[in-house]
């Protein structure tokens, strides 16, 4: 068994002239809530042993919050986290699979896209809550029979959702 965390970077500031969308950093709220996501997922023993980050600032400074709180296990960096449609994030996790548990800080539409693509069942209430969007900071937590490696559109459980207005 394997689990996938799929986090959404937190909230970031609007993009000033002359600053590209890649390096907007947190605002505020967001620096709080990739706190209170770190928090909550050593509070529910979430330990990943691998961290796989987008190279984005927003992600590296919620990926800084989510470690002031909790352990990120090993981090790597991928530029490509930042463009790859869905299809890709799950090709990253495949490649970088080998270990029991993974947490991947991205962007949206992909980590949605990619949450309810691997979940092919899940706890109701779970469920329920992605259903009605991916907010920043939100945290899918998705376990696989078998290991990341493998995994298949489908083939996960959506174990649990959180967001910060959960918490």
């Amino acid at each position: 068994m394997s689990k996938l965390y799929l986090l959404r970077h937190a909230k970031a500031r609007w993009a000033l002239p002359g600053v590209r969308d890649f390096d907007r950093p947190l605002d505020a709220s967001g620096i709080a809530d990739a706190e209170a996501i770190g928090a909550a997922m050593r509070s529910r023993n979430y330990v990943p042993d691998l961290t796989l980050c987008s190279n984005a600032k927003r992600a590296r400074q919620t990926l800084e919050g989510l470690a002031g709180q909790t352990d990120t296990g090993r981090v790597l960096f991928f530029d490509t986290l930042y463009s790859e449609d869905a299809a890709g994030y799950l090709g990253i996790i495949r490649d970088n699979g080998g270990v029991g548990s993974l947490l991947v800080i991205g962007h949206n539409p992909m980590t949605e896209d990619l949450a309810m693509a691997v979940s092919g069942d899940g706890e109701e209430a779970a469920r329920g809550i992605m259903n009605h969007g991916f907010p920043t900071s939100g945290l899918a937590v998705v376990r696989f029979p078998g290991s990341l490696a493998h995994a298949e559109q489908g083939s996960g459980y959506l174990e649990a959702f959180l967001t910060p207005a959960d918490l």
